[in-house]
């Protein structure tokens, strides 16, 4: 039966860098916000944009699955309130799922920032300390109860050489 894998970890972590090698290895479809809401840059309120794409995405996830085909949800999922829900829908629908929490140290997230601001790809946005500012503090680290029972904890160094 095809799995889900979720991605978890604050901005330029390396969750996509990641995802790409999980991908590779699990042949698996990535689904990504980021590449979907770059096509509404002028968009006046991203999170009623967000809240869209993701919603299209999780029905995509569900047909993906369907066929048999693995899914990785590249998303980041920063709240533990996220997380909860994502994890009883894919058991209400039956669906296997891993998570993996990829952290960073915060020298390494600055660095990724420089290295990702300095050769923006295709999905990739400019972040600058007010956009860095904004998505930490929505960011809520894993408790001990997600990482003995949820989380596949993934080392930075196994993910983001490329990140």
């Amino acid at each position: 039966m095809a799995v889900v894998y979720l991605t978890c970890g604050k901005i330029c972590s390396g969750k996509s860098t990641f995802a790409r090698k999980l991908a590779k290895e699990k042949k698996a479809v990535i689904l990504s916000c980021d590449e979907l809401t770059k096509l509404f840059p002028s968009a006046e309120n991203h999170e009623a944009v967000l809240e869209k794409v993701e919603q299209y995405l999780l029905t995509k996830m569900e047909e993906i699955i369907s066929c048999g085909i693995n899914v990785i949800l590249d998303w980041g999922f920063w709240t533990k309130q996220k997380r909860t829900e994502m994890t009883v829908r894919l058991e209400g629908l039956g669906i296997p799922y891993e998570w993996y929490y990829i952290k960073v140290s915060d020298s390494q997230l600055r660095e990724n920032i420089k290295k990702r601001n300095s050769a923006l790809g295709k999905s990739d946005y400019f972040v600058d300390d007010g956009l860095l500012n904004k998505c930490l503090s929505i960011f809520e680290e894993p408790d001990e109860d997600e990482m003995n029972n949820l989380f596949k904890a993934t080392s930075h160094k196994d993910c983001a050489a490329d990140a």
